[in-house]
């Protein structure tokens, strides 16, 4: 599976940006997805995951009510959207597939990732 991540770019303080990862494979509607992101100086951390059906997402404490992470299984897609943005969210975002079905926020448990998408707010 090959993940490529998009729309990251330079947004003031309360603005909302759309990151979005496309998949490659057949087997997409099968992938627990999730989105983390590694600020500078920074561990990678987990922000959301969505289950392999889009009935299940969790997010990190920090961006609850912000963040809403969705898929279309069709499209082979997944998306982050982020609202109300702060300069906290500063970071490289990074889209990652798990061929098992538990959702997770280990990012040692995710089997394939994207390059990622910076995402920069500014105050």
């Amino acid at each position: 599976v090959q993940l490529q991540a998009s729309g990251g770019g330079l947004v003031q303080a309360g603005g909302s940006l759309r990151l979005s990862c496309a998949a490659s494979g057949r087997t997409f509607s099968s992938y627990v997805m999730g989105w983390f992101r590694q600020a500078p100086g920074k561990e990678r951390e987990f922000v959301a995951v969505i289950s392999w059906s889009g009935g299940s997402t969790y997010y990190v404490d920090s961006v609850k009510g912000r963040f809403t992470i969705s898929r279309d299984n069709a499209k082979n897609t997944v998306y982050l959207q982020m609202n109300s943005l702060k300069p906290e969210d500063t970071a490289v975002y990074y889209c990652a597939a798990r061929r098992d079905r538990k959702a997770t926020p280990h990012r040692t448990e995710y089997d394939y990732w994207g390059q990622g998408t910076l995402v920069t707010v500014s105050s």
